[in-house]
């Protein structure tokens, strides 16, 4: 039974709770959003269709939550290698708030973490239990998808990628 760690408004840790009571709930709870960019191209998945909220949704290159005892540094880069196979540098460049009731009743109310990184090799499999594709996307092309077309994204991309983009143009 996988668990997340609850927090307040300022990312103080309050507790643990089973992760899909924590979302039935709208706890507030600690997530991560890793960005990869290659270029001007950010590497996007999809997410698999049999995942418990937003299946079949594109979003960032990975985003998940740290268990209990693991810093958000340690539990995105473990995630980025077990879903896409990938090791880089990450560097942390923000964080936001959010909650969004999703359609089957779960409700997503995160402190999430953004991270970026940056990648130009191969990716020579992904894990296809979390993902069903990837793409890389330049960034021009995703805001205007994102414009156009809201509700083939998760609900918290936007965010996300304002903080990560407002980083990136900084370290360009």
């Amino acid at each position: 039974m996988e668990h997340v760690i609850l927090v307040n408004e300022q990312d103080q840790i309050i507790g643990l709770e089973e992760k899909l009571k924590a979302h039935q709930l709208g706890l507030l709870h600690r997530a991560f959003s890793v960005f990869l960019f290659h270029k001007d191209k950010i590497l996007m998945q999809q997410r698999h269709l049999q995942k418990y909220h937003c299946g079949g949704l594109w979003t960032n290159t990975c985003c998940s939550h740290p268990r209990e005892h693991e810093n958000t540094l340690e539990a995105a880069n473990r995630r980025l290698f077990e879903e896409l196979g990938i090791k880089t540098e990450l560097t942390e460049v923000g964080h936001f708030i959010y909650r969004a009731e999703l359609s089957n009743g779960l409700i997503e109310h995160e402190f999430d973490h953004v991270f970026i990184g940056y990648y130009h090799g191969n990716i020579s499999g992904f894990n296809q239990d979390e993902i069903a594709e990837l793409q890389w996307i330049s960034i021009q092309t995703l805001q205007k998808e994102l414009l156009l077309s809201p509700e083939k994204y998760t609900p918290w991309l936007k965010q996300a990628l304002d903080i990560a983009l407002a980083s990136n143009l900084r370290n360009a």
